[in-house]
């Protein structure tokens, strides 16, 4: 090789190498902009684990390091949740949002907190659907339909290229704006919000033109509280809130709805939340599913793999070799008396 072709390659390879370091110097700029925040999350028995998180990890992400971190079991109810105890109010935080931006929405000197906890309604939409699509039915038809109809039902309403949502409508309690009194409205469930009945004259029907809009969800998350009853002198405790997540104590911003029971509860709730967030809520159930049975199967290996080890520990030996004799010389302590002792009374 001529010294100017080692000369050529010499002069092709300084850029190369200086593009790579531009490259990699411009990727740890980026890197050190990132978000990071140090994270104390509570656990149901009191302690707490602290993680370190930054911007670009999900929920779901923070979910899988909590669970390797807990070794608790493969449920795919598991959430991260904030609580707010100036509003009495607590959120589950959906899989796909991103951890640090929810936090960043808190003031400096919040008193939120954080939980890792087992919520069974996180996704009782899928496990249950005919609860949601089929509401209007009674119990025994609910609690009748298997698993294949199941199937049915979230295949026909979230995989199709339209998401249906849930056709839910009933009489709720407003809580009027700065005030401790609630009246009752009627309320429509529909893709892009919450829309509430207005009165109509008498002799004229109800049409689709009498409905006005009480929310959009665009901006507002919905949150479940906590003692309404007392706090808001609400009918009963079975309330929610929607609410833009910078809003952090009391404004009349807040939009405050009371259900009669549990139930109706648990409909709005789930239903509100399959308007806002559509197909993406689907996938995050397929992939707390698919999450969920891989550590399953992890946990299935570790046990079978402990049993047979601890099987090869008691089992006994095929072939075990006969016992020891202990020879008198061998004996720690002093030979036996080389006397045979009287035997009892009434054995002679």
């Amino acid at each position: 090789m001529t010294p100017s072709s080692n000369t050529a390659e010499s002069s092709q390879s300084k850029p190369q190498t200086k593009a790579e370091k531009i490259k990699l110097a411009l990727e740890k700029l980026k890197e050190a902009k990132v978000r990071k925040l140090i994270v104390k999350v509570l656990m149901g028995d009191g302690s707490s684990k602290t993680l370190m998180v930054n911007e670009r990890q999900t929920v779901r992400q923070v979910l899988d390091k909590l669970l390797e971190k807990t070794h608790c079991d493969s449920s795919i109810d598991w959430s991260v949740c904030e609580t707010n105890p100036e509003l009495q109010n607590e959120r589950g935080f959906e899989d796909h949002e991103y951890l640090v931006e929810l936090l960043c929405a808190w003031t400096r000197h919040s008193e939120n907190k954080i939980y890792f906890v087992l919520r069974p309604q996180k996704y009782v939409m899928f496990t249950d659907p005919q609860l949601f699509y089929m509401w209007k039915k009674s119990k025994t038809v609910l609690s009748g339909v298997n698993q294949q109809a199941k199937e049915l039902l979230i295949k026909e309403h979230f995989g199709g290229s339209t998401l249906i949502v849930p056709d839910l409508e009933g009489t709720l309690y407003l809580k009027e704006d700065g005030k401790k009194v609630w009246k009752s409205r009627y309320f429509v469930l529909r893709a892009s919000g919450i829309y509430y009945v207005l009165l109509v004259p008498k002799g004229k029907t109800k049409s689709c033109s009498d409905l006005a809009c009480f929310v959009h969800f665009e901006k507002v998350n919905i949150y479940t509280t906590s003692n309404y009853k007392e706090k808001y002198r609400a009918p009963t405790n079975f309330c929610f809130i929607l609410k833009h997540p910078c809003i952090q104590k009391e404004s009349h911003y807040i939009k405050f709805l009371c259900c009669d029971n549990e139930h109706t509860l648990l409909l709005w709730v789930n239903s509100i939340r399959i308007a806002k967030y559509g197909a993406v809520l689907y996938k995050n159930y397929q992939e707390a599913v698919k999450r969920a049975s891989t550590l399953q199967g992890v946990d299935s290996a570790l046990h079978t793999d402990q049993y047979n080890g601890l099987t090869t520990q008691v089992s006994p030996q095929t072939n075990p070799n006969p016992p020891k004799t202990t020879n008198v010389e061998e004996y720690p302590h002093e030979p036996p008396p080389d006397f045979i002792p009287s035997p009892p009374p009434g054995h002679m």
